[in-house]
């Protein structure tokens, strides 16, 4: 198992996954035209995934502005997804159930050594194309502002120095990723 890279095809996938009480089947597939911010992260009730996971959801709306979709990936089980998103007050999009850990280990993101996910964060253009990644230490949340920020750069297709934000300056080098 390695970590994919930029520029690598998102592997495709087929899994459970739950919104607003309603079970569904997820897949990649059904969100070509569409970027994608795909978060994997190692349990739920746990103490630092809630922050995550309801930071996304608050967010949602900026995502959906900018053409994203959001999914959230663990190894837990539909009913605690369940559980935990009633628990937390629902949730504006899906978390998808990764039980038999395959989605996690074809992202290169499955800890086999505690059988969860790591916390990692992958941007998929619509052509189902990585654009980004980032996978941290599972003591420390990532920022869903800075992977809001970074959806909005890479959707500029310009060159975005460091803590560009909407509206500033960005260059031109033709190359496009």
């Amino acid at each position: 198992m390695s970590l994919l890279r930029i520029g690598d095809q998102a592997p495709e996938f087929k899994v459970k996954g739950i919104l607003r009480g309603q079970v569904a089947e997820y897949s990649l597939a059904s969100y070509k035209s569409k970027w994608l911010v795909q978060f994997f992260y190692p349990a739920d009730f746990t103490f630092i995934c809630p922050t995550e996971v309801t930071g996304f959801s608050k967010m949602a709306k900026d995502f959906a502005t900018e053409g994203a979709a959001i999914l959230g990936v663990s190894v837990d089980s539909i009913d605690s997804h369940r559980s935990w998103a009633e628990e937390l007050g629902g949730l504006a999009y899906p978390l998808l159930s990764d039980e038999a850990k395959a989605l996690s280990h074809a992202y290169g993101v499955l800890d086999e050594k505690e059988g969860v996910a790591l916390r990692a964060t992958f941007i998929i253009n619509p052509a189902g194309v990585i654009c980004y990644q980032v996978v941290s230490h599972v003591n420390v949340g990532r920022s869903v502002e800075e992977t809001l920020r970074v959806l909005k750069a890479l959707r500029t297709e310009r060159l975005c120095p460091s803590d560009w934000k909407p509206g500033e300056a960005t260059g031109d080098l033709g190359l496009k990723y």
